[in-house]
Parts: C-alpha cells; structure tokens; sequence
C-alpha cells in the first residue's frame, strides 16, 4: 500500500489548464482516468487527509504510485481524451457500466456488395445500418419475416450464399418470395440494394410512403381485375401494418429521442434507457454501475453518456437525449455529441408533457432492475471478498490476492500439446487477458510429460513480463531475444505486462514443482504459488509434504475451483482448435510458391479443389496473383498419383 505523499506532484507542477490525468500502480498499470477543467485544483482533492476521501477513493490513491497529466485546449476535448483512454485502459477504478444482457440489434450490413439483414449483438460494425435495440432476438426474427413479405432482401449467410451461387440453385427463402435470390441473379445487385435502402428507410420510420405506395399497387390491380396480385398485396400492406403495431406510437411529434433514468444508493445504481425512433420505442437497454469513488448522478449520467455513444459515433446518436438529472458541464457534453452526429443534440431534463411521462415510465424500470440486481446478486460483492481473504489466510499471504491467474495443460497422448492461462481480477473472470500457448518442447517435438509443459509455459509467460519490465528500466535483464515479445507503446493493450498475486496450476505436487522451479529460474520471488488437484480439491504448496485443506463449503475453495474449471475449460478449446486444424491436410498444402493467401484465392476462383483439379495451366495462371511457373506446380500437385490414397484429404 501506497502513500499518496511519496508521489503527490509539487502545487506548482500542476498547470491550471483543461487535461487529462491518469494514476498508474507499481507495475505501470493505468489504474484510473479523469479529466478537469482546472487540473491543479482537481488533483488536489486526492492528495488531502485520506479520512475525508470516500472510501473507494482511497483504496485508489493508496493502490496508485504515480500520477500524471496532458493538457488539452478545451474542456471538449478534455471530455474527447477521457473517454478514450477509459476505452483504451480499461482501468479498474473507473466507472464502469455493465449491460445486464447483450441486446441483439437488427442490422442491414450495406457495406457489403449484396446487403444482408441479420440479428447482430456486440460491438457495432462500419458500413452496417442498426435499428433496436429489441428486447429478444425472436422479437427481430418476427418483425423481419413480415416485412420480408415486401422487402425480400437477402439474409442468408456468406456460406448459404456462396453455395447457391455456386449450384445456381436458391435456397427454401428465394423460392418462397422471401428473398430476391441474388445469387443466381433474378435480381441484379443496383436493384437488391435499392430494395435493402428502402427497408432501411421502412426501419427508420419513413413507413407511410410504403404503405401508400402498396395500397396504391392493390387498387390498380384490383381496377384491371388482376385479383390475384391484388390479394397479395394487400396481404402484404397487413404485413406492414402488423410490423407498426409492433412498436406502438409513443410520441406524436415523430421525435428520435433516448430517454435516460438512474436509480441508485451509495453502493450501485441502475441505469434504463428507452430508444424512441420516429414516435416509437424502438428497444430498451439497461446497465447496472458500482460506484467506484464518491461521484454525483450528474458525473455518473456524464460518464453513461460517453461510454453509450462514444463507439457509436453519428449513427447512434439521436436529436434529443433527455436525462434525469443534466452533467457537470452540458454545454461541453452537448459540443461532443453534436461532433459526434454532425448535427445539433439537445441534451435536457424533461419537464413536462408526455415526454416528463416516458421518463417516470422509464425510471420505473430503473427502480425494478436495481431491486432485481441485489435480489439476484446479494452478497456477492461480500462473498467475493471473503473468498480472497480465506485464500490470503490459507496461503499465509501477505495480502489477498486480487489478479490470480490459472494454467492447465491439454493434449492427447502427447500430441496437439496446449495450455491456457485464464486471469481472475476481484474475483472475477477477465476473460481479454486470456491466453493460450502451444508446447513447444526441448526439441521443438513437444514436451515429454505435463510437467515439462508446465514448466515451459510458467518460463515463458514471465520471461515476457520480466522483459517488459526490463525495458522499463525497472530491471537488468539478459534473455535470448526469440522469447522477447516487442514492448508496446505507451497505452497499448500488452500481453503479459502485469504480474499475478497468485498462480494457480492445475495439479498436485509435481506441477506445482515444476512452476516453483521455472520462477526461482527466473528470479520471481514476488509472486505467490498454489497447486488445485482434482481428486479431493487439496490445495498444494511449494515445499509442503501435506496439502492445505480448505472447507468443502467454503467461498475460498469455491473461487480456486472456478479458477481451476475455467482454466480447464480453456485448454480444452485451443487443444480441440489445435487438433482440428492438424488433423485436415490441403490437398494444397506443400505446392512450392503456394501460401495460404494464393490457395484462398484459387478455391475462391474455382469453388472446389474439384473443379480446380479441373482446371488448366492457363486458367489457374490467369487468376490474380499466380503465374505460370505456380500454376504447373499446382497442376502436378493434383494430379500425382498419390492424390486418390488414403491420408490424403482434400477441402
């Protein structure tokens, strides 16, 4: 534990300017993130008497031994940098927002020459269109089905589409009118991607326009006595109208709005928003935040704000935002967004009207999620720390060890040999620091047991991070540059940059030996050691003849378990991903001047190594790329005698 004195910058130091700060811990972690209108006077609010910060604050300061700063002109892009570096950093003290469920989005990717719409969840995509978020995935399905009556764009996958291009045949959806079937061209690509903009443009809330021009269609056919035609269009203005009345009309002036609602106590609050697109509501998402320092709901609705459209960018942002309560600067925060959408925000506080009702409407369902959260999750911040502190006693630690990270070796009699490093921080799985490794071996033949991979892959995981700190200065340090990786520039995301408090390995005695031993090789003295066999769930230490026995029923035992299991689980994946990829040979593979980019692009030019085995000198010569010289190596590859025998399997 740090004390803030030791590190606190002189008064003078300190510009009064607009910035940046950041605090980082001992191993150059960026740990927090903020920004100031006047830096002198915001950072001297952590370096006061620690009995008046809140108690989060300072475990932060104590935790950090540094801090610094950047300057900016404006408080805007102070605002812009802030949120940037929270994404960038993920650091552990900030705000931080967690979805209570990944919301699916209907998606049209109009970046692709053939537009397909699909059900999307996660990060959002250039070029791709969103309309949502909905409540369910089935929600999407159904919507998509009736307007697929009118709009038949494609939404099949790249492999469904590929293969009916290839037969020349459309799949179930272009024979039942649900699709145009591009594919085998009853449609040409300009007039499937007008069809995908007015489905866009349908999706959007320009809806009369469609059903006009529909009813329009059905009473000419139905003049000329086309009664046929006519019945299938009006089944499909029905279509239309039971796709509206999925989302019913909330706001009459057509708005495009969110509207945000907080409810919270000391601890957590709860956050709902409701999107409304053209008067309707279009999905509703939800996020519950611990408070990780002393911060109003004005900071907090300013940091919701940032994280909920700083990836979105303009196509996420609507003319109106309206929240409960209005950020610390909203001039500024309405600057950003308006940047960020091209075109005028209004952010402000509803106050009356049908607008100031959504919004009680929407604090309802705030108020409801944040009672379900602590019914489901009661205890767990309590039970999470009382796991480490039952590891910290067991294990005789110093302190509780608050990142664990957890290695297990797959394979199969020896072949295909992997392992997994998973890391837990606070009790909780961190899953973008995961890690795999491939054995290697002494001779590069794999290793003879599991304890000569654990001992492989324990060298090789804090050979990286004693190499990181080394070029830190930290250390002097001498390692064969082949198991150097790079150091990365200053804010980029590193491997292997921070050590563990504890390693947990996969077995008894002879892993964990074997771990001891590759650390005290490499002079890591600092960094806990434990061993989870499975038979009876013993904890094993370096150098003990006996096992530590925790409770079966105990929160310890439990989080070393899960640890364990992940790991396990882990290996098991890349091991199987591994073999997978062994156990297929290319018909392709060893052609001298074929690499993996020319082979994709041959099977993508003929289909198949079928039709490639077909094919002549010349015509695989003219794909991009080849020669003459590869082509007749290709040509005799697939055609040598031993192509048609056992062991030989072609894609």
């Amino acid at each position: 534990m740090a004390d803030p004195t030791t590190y606190r910058p002189a008064p003078g130091e300190i510009p009064t300017s607009p910035g940046v700060y950041r605090f980082r811990d001992e191993h150059g972690r960026v740990i927090y993130v903020g920004k100031a209108k006047n830096l002198r006077a915001r950072l001297a609010n952590y370096f006061q008497d620690l009995s008046g910060l809140h108690p989060r604050t300072q475990t932060m300061v104590t935790t950090a031994v540094s801090v610094e700063w950047t300057v900016v002109g404006t408080e805007v892009e102070a605002l812009a940098l802030e949120y940037s570096w929270i994404k960038q950093f993920d650091p552990r003290f900030n705000v931080k927002y967690r979805d209570d469920k990944s919301y699916p989005f209907l998606a049209v990717t109009m970046g692709e020459e053939i537009p397909r719409a699909q059900v999307m969840r996660g990060a959002k995509r250039p070029g791709t269109r969103y309309f949502g978020p909905y409540g369910h995935a089935w929600a999407i399905r159904e919507t998509l089905d009736l307007l697929l009556r009118v709009f038949p764009i494609r939404t099949c996958s790249a492999g469904v589409y590929k293969r009916a291009k290839q037969s020349g045949r459309p799949c179930l959806l272009g024979y039942i009118d649900k699709c145009s079937a591009p594919c085998v061209g009853r449609i040409s690509p300009e007039d499937h991607r007008a069809l995908a903009e007015d489905f866009c443009a349908f999706m959007a809330g320009d809806t009369q326009r469609f059903v006009r021009r529909l009813e329009q269609e059905m009473r000419a056919a139905a003049a000329e006595q086309d009664y046929e035609r006519a019945a299938r269009l009006r089944d499909d203005v029905q279509a239309l109208h039971r796709a509206l009345e999925k989302n019913a009309v909330v706001l009459g002036d057509a708005t495009d709005a969110d509207i945000f609602a907080l409810a919270g106590d000391e601890l957590e609050a709860a956050v709902q928003v409701f999107h409304v697109r053209g008067g309707r509501i279009r999905g509703q998402r939800g996020w519950v935040v611990e408070k990780v320092e002393d911060v109003t709901d004005a900071e907090l609705v300013e940091h919701l704000l940032q994280q909920v459209y700083g990836s979105d960018g303009e196509s996420g942002v609507p003319r109106e935002v309206l929240v409960p309560v209005l950020p610390p600067d909203p001039q500024q925060l309405t600057a950003w967004l308006t940047g960020l959408r091209g075109a005028r925000v209004d952010v402000r506080v509803p106050q009356r009207g049908e607008k100031r009702e959504l919004a009680q409407t929407v604090l309802k369902n705030a108020e409801h999620a944040l009672v379900l959260h602590k019914t489901r999750r009661s205890g767990d911040l309590t039970t999470r720390s009382q796991a480490l502190r039952e590891i910290q006693e067991a294990l005789d630690l110093e302190t509780a060890p608050l990142r664990i990270e957890c290695y297990d070796i797959s394979h199969t009699q020896g072949t295909y040999q992997s392992a997994s490093m998973v890391v837990f921080e606070d009790g909780l799985a961190r899953k973008s620091e995961y890690r795999t490794f491939s054995i290697r071996g002494s001779d590069g033949e794999g290793a003879r047991d599991d304890t000569e991979a654990m001992y492989e892959v324990i060298t090789r995981r804090f050979r990286r991070y004693l190499a990181d700190r080394a070029k830190s200065g930290e250390v002097e340090l001498d390692i064969e540059s082949g198991e150097i990786t790079p150091q990365a520039e200053d804010g980029e995301k590193k491997r292997f940059a921070y050590p563990p408090n504890l390693v947990v390995v996969d077995g008894g005695p002879p892993q964990v030996a074997a771990a001891r031993r590759a650390l005290d090789d490499l002079g890591v003295t600092d960094v806990a050691l434990c061993g989870l066999a499975k038979r009876l769930e013993e904890v094993w230490v370096p150098g003990d003849d006996y096992p530590v026995i925790l409770e079966r029923s105990s929160e310890g035992l439990y989080l070393l378990q899960r640890v364990r299991d992940e790991a396990h689980r882990f290996a098991i994946t890349a091991h199987r991903r591994r073999r997978s990829k062994g156990m297929t040979v290319s018909a392709l593979d060893g052609v001298p001047g074929l690499g993996p980019a020319r082979q994709k692009a041959l099977l993508a030019h003929f289909g198949s190594v079928k039709r490639l085995r077909a094919a002549s000198v010349e015509e695989i010569a003219s794909v991009r790329g080849m020669g003459t010289t590869t082509a007749r190596a290709v040509v005799a590859a697939l055609t040598a005698p031993d192509q048609g025998k056992p062991g030989i399997l072609a894609p």
